[in-house]
């Protein structure tokens, strides 16, 4: 037993699509989440800029002590995940390689289609995890700068985001079975997402994957939390406006949410 906060970071509120889901299958854990808002969006950020502010993000969570440390971000993942990973004695789960999974075995027609940040979809490192899984399936990747901002804002309902993500996923409707929403932000754009796509698209959440693993992990290094233990202390954290995190964390969590302004 190990009755230490779980680690999770974002470039922004995204990543709480991640703790929703752990909170459902795993709801005896303890939660640290730090969301970089201030500098979000990372996908567009050069590749030594997002190692730099995700090592500062995982500095921060190594400082509370937690047992294991959550990539709930897609471009974090894609560019320091396995730097980080290589250097650190706790475990450190991304959320790419589980929704590739996922992914591959949800496809009935053999074509997958990946939406992410402009960085994720240029390491092509969804195809890369599909393909060396899988071979014969055909993976296309679209980038949707636009689709982060909209979240970031609490935007999600709006005509314009409607009007955005309509008009951004064109190339792919039509042209896959299976959608990764390779961003821990898009779930919070799900029903339009799958609105423009169509009913007959499966949508994968890499994020909710990832809870599965980190499911995994704790039972075999034996980390679990005591459930014994009644009283948990969620921690959230921003490096942007603190009211603007709690209205979205708590209408996406329905839990109430106080957090705290951070300065990187």
């Amino acid at each position: 037993m190990d009755n230490r906060p779980i680690g999770f970071l974002d470039s922004g509120v995204g990543g709480l699509t991640v703790v929703k889901e752990l909170m459902r299958q795993l709801p005896d854990e303890e939660v640290i989440y730090i969301g970089d808002s201030r500098r979000a969006p990372y996908g567009p950020r050069p590749a030594d800029q997002i190692r730099q502010f995700t090592w500062e993000l995982v500095n921060f969570l190594l400082s509370k002590d937690v047992k294991m440390i959550v990539f709930a971000c897609n471009t974090a993942t894609a560019v320091a995940w396995e730097e980080v990973k290589n250097q650190l004695d706790i475990p450190v789960l991304g959320v790419i390689l589980p929704g590739a999974s996922a992914a591959i075995k949800a496809t009935t027609t053999g074509r997958i289609g990946v939406i992410g940040t402009a960085m994720t979809v240029a390491s092509d490192i969804y195809r890369k995890k599909v393909q060396l899984l899988s071979p014969s399936l055909t993976v296309t990747s679209l980038a949707c700068p636009k689709f982060v901002p909209i979240v970031e804002s609490n935007e999600t309902t709006s005509s314009v985001a409607k009007k955005i993500v309509y008009e951004t996923l064109q190339p792919l409707v039509g042209r896959v079975d299976t959608l990764i929403l390779g961003c821990t932000h898009y779930p919070l754009l799900r029903p339009i997402i799958q609105n423009v796509m169509g009913d007959g698209v499966k949508l994968i959440d890499s994020g909710a994957e990832c809870v599965r693993d980190i499911s995994v992990l704790l039972n075999y290094f034996e980390i679990n939390r005591e459930r014994t233990i009644a009283s948990k202390l969620h921690q959230f954290y921003t490096t942007a406006s603190s009211q603007s995190f709690d209205e979205i964390a708590e209408n996406w969590l329905q839990i109430p949410i106080e957090s705290r302004t951070l300065k990187l």
